[in-house]
């Protein structure tokens, strides 16, 4: 359950580094005070100001890029709203698409083709050799900081 875990959060925040967010911290140890039972958590801030619709876009493409890298690991491709571990996931990504799609129909397509799309991307050579590197160090500290986060993926990729 921890590796899973640590690919689960590291897709997060690989996903956010890419799209110019900073990983604050990540972590497979979290502190459960501030709300449900979590086995990770990943902490990001993002540049100021956005259109709320590259926002909205960005987050959803955060938050599916967890369950992706658990599928790619496992080598299942399941779907991100039928797995109870991803449920949380799934609705945030479900109610951040309404500003995109308002269309239930639309919306669930729109989410499917970029689970698929995340699932593409990520799974090339140098961004899974970056997120596998970043769930290894996750796996031995248990949590990272914004430096660490970086210094892991600037092996591997150009981060904005």
């Amino acid at each position: 359950m921890e590796t899973l875990t640590a690919y689960h959060e590291s897709g997060h925040a690989l996903m956010a580094s890419l799209l110019g967010g900073r990983v604050q911290s990540v972590t497979i140890e979290p502190d459960d005070d501030d709300g449900p039972r979590r086995h990770g958590d990943t902490r990001i801030l993002w540049p100021l100001p956005r259109k709320r619709r590259t926002h909205a876009r960005h987050e959803i493409l955060v938050l599916l890029a967890g369950p992706v890298a658990e599928m790619i690991y496992r080598g299942e491709p399941l779907h991100p709203g039928f797995v109870p571990q991803w449920a949380d996931d799934w609705q945030r990504a479900w109610t951040l698409a309404e500003q995109i799609h308002s269309a239930h129909v639309r919306r669930l397509r729109q989410l499917e083709q970029l689970t698929a799309q995340l699932h593409r991307s990520m799974s090339d050579d140098r961004c899974w050799a970056a997120l596998a590197a970043l769930a290894d160090e996750l796996l031995a500290h248990e949590t990272l900081d914004e430096e660490m986060v970086t210094d892991v993926l600037s092996v591997w990729l150009e981060l904005p």
